[in-house]
């Protein structure tokens, strides 16, 4: 049986960049706590980056929009954490865990029922008319972050780690911060989850047959619309989640914050090769390492690393590491 073949150069540029900065850092200790701050980093934004992927990879839509269920997934954990102070003050994990989990949950339901009240009224329309997608959707995230100010206030709100996820553990002599390990485990269950449902399901078979030839899986009595409004959907509720740890990885939310990571949002697309997952997860760990290697080496650069970042890796592969046939 012949195995298809699989391109291992993009996967090896994240060991590799790893290396190659070990020896000006010096300390293996720093290195070892920069390098897990910069995949903890990545994985945040791989999850914020997914949702985006699925809707571009997918359904074709440039949503610029995408920084308001962000946002909003932020704030409606900072009000659902703000009612559990006495779980999240625990210093038991459990209890901090029975807290944060039912926040994540109900910012995912908003940011979906978001997404779905902004794929039927703003994207819908202009379908297939990219620059009309550009604009409509940025001016859908500017009447969002305006109603996330009216709701909660235009201040930023602090939102706290819990008690038992402050802190760090040791490593050797390095340290490393509790929660930036609990994000990489939901970065990596994220990634597995996204990659079997579109890989080893039904709904994903259908749902890429569906981009290839849409006639003819409706022929056959599928409704391509539906499982296409489902993906926006969930596109949006990925960002909410993703909304929620960052928000915690920075321990504050403003209404500004979904178009400020926007910006790192679409060098990883663009890296990955606009609508690929896996490149979007190869993407989201180079951005997050080239980050915190850069914010320690050199601060003064940190500012425009990732665009540079994204110009090296165009130079070599202008279609991204992982570019859809499609496209």
């Amino acid at each position: 049986m012949k195995t298809l073949d699989f391109d291992w150069k993009p996967v090896a540029l994240v060991p590799l960049l790893a290396l190659l900065v070990m020896p000006f850092i010096g300390s293996t200790s720093t290195w070892t706590t920069l390098t897990v701050a910069g995949l903890a980093m990545g994985m945040i934004i791989f999850v914020i980056a997914s949702g985006l992927t699925l809707i571009f990879g997918l359904m074709d839509v440039l949503n610029f929009g995408h920084g308001v269920f962000i946002a909003l997934g932020a704030f409606v954990a900072t009000s659902v954490l703000g009612l559990m102070g006495d779980w999240t003050g625990s210093h038991e994990l459990w209890r901090n865990l029975t807290a944060v989990i039912p926040a994540m949950l109900v910012a995912m339901l908003v940011a979906g029922a978001l997404g779905l009240a902004f794929e039927r009224f703003i994207v819908r329309p202009v379908y297939g008319q990219h620059l009309k997608q550009i604009l409509i959707t940025m001016g859908g995230m500017i009447i969002g972050e305006e109603l996330i100010k009216v709701i909660w206030g235009p201040q930023q709100i602090a939102l706290p780690l819990p008690e038992a996820m402050r802190g760090a553990v040791l490593l050797g002599d390095a340290a490393i911060e509790k929660y930036r390990l609990l994000a990489v485990v939901v970065g990596v269950v994220g990634f597995a989850a996204l990659a079997w449902t579109l890989g080893r399901t039904k709904i994903g078979l259908l749902i890429r047959a569906g981009v290839q030839d849409r006639e003819m899986v409706e022929s056959l009595g599928y409704r391509i619309r539906r499982l296409f409004v489902g993906v926006f959907v969930l596109g949006s509720a990925l960002a909410g989640l993703g909304g929620v740890m960052w928000g915690l990885y920075q321990q504050s939310v403003i209404p500004q914050m979904g178009a400020q990571v926007n910006v790192l949002i679409f060098i990883v697309i663009i890296i990955g090769g606009l609508g690929s997952t896996g490149g979007a997860l190869i993407g989201a760990l180079l951005v997050g390492l080239t980050a915190n290697y850069t914010g320690f080496l050199l601060p003064k650069v940190a500012l425009f690393s990732n665009i540079l970042l994204m110009m090296v890796i165009l130079l070599w592969r202008p279609q991204g590491v992982y570019p859809v046939a499609s496209r």
